[in-house]
């Protein structure tokens, strides 16, 4: 027997609005039967897994002991981290190097970690 991923599950203090951003990093829509107020709300990736975000009455306060990576499908990272922190994320830490490669960690509005990676058009220059 195996298993597969179905959801990917994020606390938040608003599912609603944090949804909503995360459907915008991604560039695709909440599930149409979500709503402000909800206690949870779900964004699907084509994949058909599904970043579900559920409202919980704690904030967080440590470091993420998962998180996602994102990789620019166009563009650079450096023009995708500044996409990101136009719509409200912030740099954590940025371990971008002078040859090009590296990443940087970032926070989305309710302080959660995820990174972003260089494209594949930037991996495919420098190999």
């Amino acid at each position: 027997m195996t298993s597969i991923i179905h959801n990917v599950t994020v606390d938040a203090r608003d599912s609603y609005e944090i949804a909503k951003w995360w459907g915008q990093v991604l560039g695709l829509p909440l599930h149409p039967d979500d709503n402000p107020g909800d206690p949870e709300c779900m964004v699907t990736l084509p994949s058909g897994i599904n970043y579900l975000f559920i409202n919980v009455p704690e904030g967080k306060e440590i470091k993420n002991r998962l998180h996602i990576d994102l990789q620019p499908t166009d563009g650079t990272r450096d023009e995708e981290v500044e996409r990101l922190v136009g719509i409200g994320a912030t740099i954590f830490d940025d371990q971008r190097r002078p040859d090009g490669t590296g990443w940087v960690t970032m926070r989305d509005p309710e302080g959660n970690e995820f990174c972003v990676e260089r494209s594949a058009a930037e991996r495919a220059a420098t190999s």
